[in-house]
């Protein structure tokens, strides 16, 4: 198939049947450092974009193939927004995709478009990226096309978060030296309380980048991850370093999952085996619950 990969087991978001918008090269409004594509110069434009109806004809021979996927994935060599025909595919995957969550990867580049937000608002799940905070480390990090505006992108992440209906998940991706500060993490938090989306995931590079930049170990990502609260955080790291063995008491348990809501993952990590012990007694005793949010768990204080 031309259009269409996978499955892949999505830690994330599950079992996902791909789309790629853009499969013969790189089209994006960004050039990221980070990026395990290869650089090239920022476009605003895919050209000879597929056709809607041979990315649905390859879909619906996926779905046959593969019955029991969780999402469909609308992503691309690039940034899947700059797609012209999106509105039209969205409808059209809406009406065949039956009991599957619908899902889009995006840079948030576009987001404070009107027409953008229309579609979007479409979509089981959004995930928008927003790595930096700041206009010096957003331009150093994401190395966006001239004319995109974080402070547009902020403002547009909120106003779409105030009408969507689905499941709204915000990305951080770390690097070493530029967005690994505390000082660029509180002032993420500040705006990620505006956006309120359900969840963030914070990760860093785990592929070879486009440039000559470093990861964060999950120690860094775990400790950034603490500047944003009340908001669950998935720590998306290959490399669970094992373990901090902390000792926490039944009242520091409940208080740090009420603040920061935490998946099994984590908790096999980072407690000790008291603790481990103390946070299955308060689960027994309905003190702590489990929610799902996209294929993802947490629990957190009742």
């Amino acid at each position: 198939m031309k259009y269409i990969f996978g499955p892949i087991n999505s830690r994330r978001f599950g079992l996902s049947l791909g789309i790629d918008l853009s499969p013969e090269q790189k089209i994006c409004n960004f050039d990221c450092v980070y990026c395990e594509l290869k650089a090239s110069k920022p476009k605003e434009h895919i050209p000879n974009p597929p056709n809607v109806e041979d990315i649905i004809k390859e879909v619906k021979e996926a779905l046959k193939k593969y019955p029991n996927i969780d999402v469909i994935t609308i992503t691309s060599n690039g940034e899947p927004t700059l797609y012209k025909d999106l509105e039209k595919l969205v409808d059209k995957l809406n009406e065949i995709k039956k009991n599957k969550k619908l899902l889009i990867l995006s840079n948030s580049s576009l987001i404070f478009k009107k027409d953008i937000q229309k579609v979007l608002s479409k979509i089981d799940i959004v995930k928008l990226s927003l790595d930096c905070a700041t206009k010096r480390c957003f331009k150093k990090i994401d190395r966006p096309i001239k004319g995109v505006d974080l402070d547009k992108i902020i403002e547009g992440m909120i106003e779409f978060s105030k009408n969507y209906k689905g499941v709204l998940i915000v990305e951080i991706l770390v690097v070493k030296g530029i967005n690994d500060k505390k000082e660029e993490f509180i002032k993420l938090n500040q705006i990620l309380h505006k956006i309120s989306p359900k969840r963030v995931d914070i990760g860093t590079i785990d592929r070879p980048p486009a440039y000559k930049v470093k990861p964060v170990d999950f120690k860094t990502l775990f400790e950034l991850s603490k500047y944003i609260k009340d908001i669950p955080v998935n720590i998306v790291s290959r490399k669970k370093e094992k373990k901090f063995n902390e000792d926490l008491s039944e009242e520091e348990i409940l208080n740090t999952l009420k603040h920061r809501p935490f998946t099994k993952e984590d908790i096999n990590t980072l407690f000790s085996k008291k603790s481990l012990e103390i946070f299955k007694k308060l689960l027994k005793e309905n003190r702590i619950k489990k929610i799902n949010i996209s294929n993802v768990e947490f629990y957190t204080s009742s």
